[in-house]
């Protein structure tokens, strides 16, 4: 078992889950991470701003200050990309060395003109969670976030971000959007993107130098041959100028939990616009229109869950045939039918998830032969995917079970030193310590 607590502060209380020490504990770390304009994930494998992260750390930031949540999106924001929209999944920091993380903002050669104190992004994007952190924001001190222009500000740029989500990648014509890279689902490591892998050459491993295995177990992090496919897709995209419209991508995929958070968001843009006296019709229509799509197009009845959908593959666009909680994450979305409501409390209960009987939510099905208790996103329970699943069971009234992933979600971020996500079977913390998503989710159970 890991040391109760791997961040500065006030050790953290284990016979009270909502202790002022564990709160305590939980804002140390994200004071800790505070990099004067946005939070890192954490001080050494990830040194940058990191696009849904900044989402969840605004979510539990809010608790501490909404000042610097409202900040915080902001800075992530004003990384938005002029030509067409998009948000990158990595805003660099001008005061990390270039080559402390690969890739850098070198490798992918994108500039950020006017924006001071930035020396670029990344190319690709990440889940499109920051309308849904931005009104959460809002709602904290709606005063003041009205008195300042908050929503006023970011509605536009929200509004561009999910016009190049739906204009720019819905690759498959049916209305969703597609990842045309692994990391862009957040779900870097799934074995969901085996298949579909398969298919890319892995770039020369003399051409760049993994910095991941300088601070994290081998065992825990993706393998040198999946790495390579990773970066050979960044390079090809790259060298195609990022062109959504001309390149045909060797890696598309539609995922059930980036397309469940698209909708969530569009919802959370209808209040945003109701709120600053815009149309909020617009939202909500689109909203239904892709909840309608992520049930026709991806659920799949008989495994009881939603799956993701190859676009590439050599038979034409198929189901992918494996069973990822993000197959379970559309519960957060309002509106689904029942019996899919049902079939989605009934497979996460189940032996597959073990819900309830296991730490938090296994990102991945517990008795595949591809499920790794400690290998990133083949297995372990990450806390921003509890956070989102807690979400959904409250809003379709499995209050008991809310209850208990909760508190399970509080004992094992307290009890790993806010890990960044934990084994689903022996709760032992994997990753780093002192991540922020998890100190922020932490903090926005306890004061939520």
């Amino acid at each position: 078992m890991s040391s109760p607590l791997n961040a500065p502060g006030e050790p953290w209380n284990s016979a009270d889950t909502d202790s002022e020490g564990l709160r305590a504990a939980a804002c140390s770390v994200l004071l800790g991470n505070w990099a004067g304009g946005s939070t890192v994930p954490s001080r050494t494998l990830y040194p940058h701003q990191w696009s849904w992260d900044s989402a969840f750390i605004a979510i539990g930031l809010r608790h501490l200050s909404p000042r610097r949540a409202r900040r915080e999106l902001e800075t992530l924001f004003s990384a938005q990309w002029r030509s067409d929209g998009r948000v990158p999944h990595i805003v660099f920091n001008d005061s990390v060395p270039a080559d402390a993380y690969f890739p850098g903002p070198d490798f992918w050669q994108v500039g950020v003109p006017g924006e001071c104190g930035l020396t670029g992004t990344s190319g690709i994007v990440q889940p499109p969670v920051h309308a849904l952190a931005a009104w959460e924001v809002h709602r904290t001190d709606p005063s003041a976030s009205l008195e300042v222009g908050f929503l006023s500000r970011l509605y536009p740029r929200l509004v561009l971000w999910h016009d190049y989500l739906r204009v720019h990648r819905d690759l498959g014509g049916a209305g969703l959007a597609s990842i045309v890279h692994p990391w862009e689902s957040g779900w870097d490591n799934s074995p969901c993107w085996d298949g579909p892998l398969a298919r890319i050459a892995p770039a020369d491993p003399g051409t760049y130098v993994r910095r991941d295995l300088a601070h994290s177990d081998a065992a825990d992090r993706p393998t040198d041959d999946d790495y390579g496919r990773y970066v050979r897709l960044c390079t090809d995209y790259r060298e195609a100028d990022y062109d959504d419209t001309h390149l045909e991508h060797a890696f598309a995929v539609e995922d059930p939990c980036f397309n469940a958070l698209l909708i969530v968001s569009e919802y959370a843009l209808a209040d945003i616009a109701d709120a600053i006296g815009a149309a909020p019709e617009p939202h909500r229509d689109r909203a239904q229109q892709l909840t309608a799509a992520l049930v026709d197009r991806l659920y799949d009845a008989e495994a009881g869950l939603f799956r993701c959908r190859d676009l590439r593959a050599a038979s034409g666009e198929e189901l992918i045939d494996e069973r990822s909680a993000s197959g379970l994450v559309p519960l957060v979305v309002p509106g689904l039918p029942d019996d899919v409501v049902q079939a989605l409390l009934r497979t996460a209960a189940g032996d597959r998830f073990g819900l309830g009987r296991v730490h938090l939510l296994p990102s991945y099905d517990l008795l595949s032969p591809a499920f790794d208790p400690a290998r990133y996103w083949r297995g372990p329970s990450w806390f921003n995917i509890a956070w989102l699943f807690h979400r959904g069971l409250r809003q379709y009234g499995a209050e008991a079970d809310a209850k208990q992933l909760r508190e399970g979600l509080l004992d094992a971020a307290g009890r790993s030193g806010f890990a960044e996500y934990v084994d689903p079977h022996t709760g032992e913390g994997r990753g780093i310590r002192s991540f922020s998503w998890t100190a922020a989710t932490t903090l926005d159970l306890i004061g939520g």
